[in-house]
């Protein structure tokens, strides 16, 4: 018998954690001849702890190029993800110095939420490994971004900010698993999406733990925690910037 869960359900995490509190690299699946930007300083790819755990330091607060790619090195395989600053300029700005700045290397994917009729409904990723970037993420005033207009609908495939309401968008993500344009209404504002053949990769995600982990064991235990209570979960080695308008 299938379980016909509530919408509420489904919808859960998305609102109730949205801010931040917190192997061997596989073979590339990536087969394109795309190399990562060599933008110089202040530009350069990768950031200290300093600039990792301060939401209002300036290379946290750059405006990001007219479009992007990044390449997202996991666990699992490699995806693109391509940002269209004019969807929502505020969210990819915001993605865009979290790439940057390497805020996403070793973050785990830490819910696969399932949806109706054993569909998948989204993953979710973003809360840092440190506890203690967590921590500077929770007590600074610049770490909540404000809303941008819904523009693109939240079909298979895009990139949307979790949230806990309004003007909350923080460094937790997801993308969907299929068409949930229901997600609109409520806020959600999509800035980029999986292109190519990715959702193949995507949908490799590991799935066994669902919404088990529990997000305030992450922001306070940081990725030790997930590493010993859940060991399968799939991560992003690190991301890498493989194509700007500002740089091609």
């Amino acid at each position: 018998m299938t379980r016909l869960m509530p919408l509420w359900m489904i919808i859960g995490n998305l609102f109730l954690f949205g801010c931040n509190s917190d192997s061997t690299a596989p073979r590339s699946t990536v087969t394109s001849n795309t190399t990562a930007i060599d933008a110089g300083a202040p530009e350069e790819q990768g950031g200290t702890l300093a600039i990792l755990s301060d939401p209002s330091h300036k290379r946290m607060n750059r405006t990001a190029p007219a479009e992007f790619d990044v390449q997202f090195h996991t666990s699992v395989g490699d995806f693109v993800v391509r940002v269209t600053r004019q969807w929502a300029p505020l969210g990819a700005d915001r993605f865009y110095n979290l790439i940057v700045n390497g805020y996403y290397d070793e973050t785990r994917f830490f819910r696969v939420a399932p949806g109706r009729d054993g569909k998948r409904f989204v993953v979710q990723w973003g809360i840092h490994g440190d506890p203690s970037v967590n921590a500077a993420w929770q007590k600074s005033p610049a770490a909540r971004i404000k809303d941008d207009p819904v523009i693109q609908s939240n079909t298979r495939g895009r990139v949307t900010f979790a949230m806990s309401g309004p003007n909350s968008r923080t460094t937790q993500l997801f993308i969907s698993y299929a068409d949930y344009s229901f997600l609109d209404g409520m806020g959600f504002s999509v800035f980029g999406e999986v292109i190519d053949d990715g959702m193949t990769i995507v949908d490799q995600i590991n799935g066994e733990y669902e919404e088990r982990p529990d997000q305030h064991r992450i922001q306070s235990d940081g990725n030790a925690y997930l590493q010993e209570k859940f060991p399968n979960l799939d991560y992003i080695i690190n991301t890498t910037i493989v194509k700007s308008s500002n740089n091609e």
